[in-house]
């Protein structure tokens, strides 16, 4: 192998979940494509770098300050939910169930991983309630250890401000049999149960 095809390989390797297989497929297929397909690869990752900002308001990564979930007037910007990720804001979006504004925590309470609540944008959500812009916190953190304890330490933060705090259920998802769901699951659905 050349020099500029190992280096190649070796850049694309360090993607997570791309191993050296899949970066040598990745390379060669890009040899095999018309030189502006690199470049237009190349362009939107530098993109990524330089056009992308954080939302001084939500902190989600966007485009423009604020993001456009947050200078859509159609959105209600009473009603927060609160994530660790900005993919989860995506994911949230793409269900189309969520018609409120969004905060960004970049991450979860981790003391394991040396990750505490100073480590998180927990300060720019305190200012959002204070300004008086949240009534309701919905807390839709990974339904893990970290995620949990996040939450629980968010609901005792907000509650005493005033804010309604409510969480994501959990518990076993829509078109799954129990016989197939597993034991934790089917926990958080008898705990997360609801009245007919």
């Amino acid at each position: 192998m050349s020099d500029p095809l190992r280096h190649a390989i070796g850049q694309l390797a360090r993607f997570p979940g791309i191993g050296e297989r899949t970066a040598t497929r990745l390379a060669y297929w890009l040899l095999r494509q018309p030189p502006d397909v690199a470049e237009e690869i190349a362009a939107g990752v530098l993109a990524l770098r330089t056009g992308m900002t954080r939302c001084s308001t939500c902190c989600n990564v966007a485009g423009s300050d604020p993001c456009p979930i947050c200078a859509a007037p159609d959105r209600d910007a009473g009603l927060v939910c609160v994530v660790e990720r900005p993919q989860d804001v995506a994911a949230i979006e793409a269900s189309g169930g969520h018609r409120g504004r969004y905060h960004v925590l970049d991450g979860a309470v981790s003391p394991l991983d040396g990750v505490g609540p100073d480590d998180l944008r927990v300060r720019e959500l305190l200012a959002r309630v204070q300004r008086g812009e949240v009534r309701e916190a919905v807390l839709a953190t990974d339904p893990d250890v970290e995620g949990d304890a996040t939450a629980l330490y968010l609901a005792a933060l907000l509650k005493p401000l005033g804010v309604r705090v409510t969480r994501l259920a959990h518990g076993i998802s829509v078109g799954t049999e129990i016989e197939y769901a597993d034991k934790s699951s089917v926990v958080r659905a008898l705990e997360n149960r609801r009245e007919l």
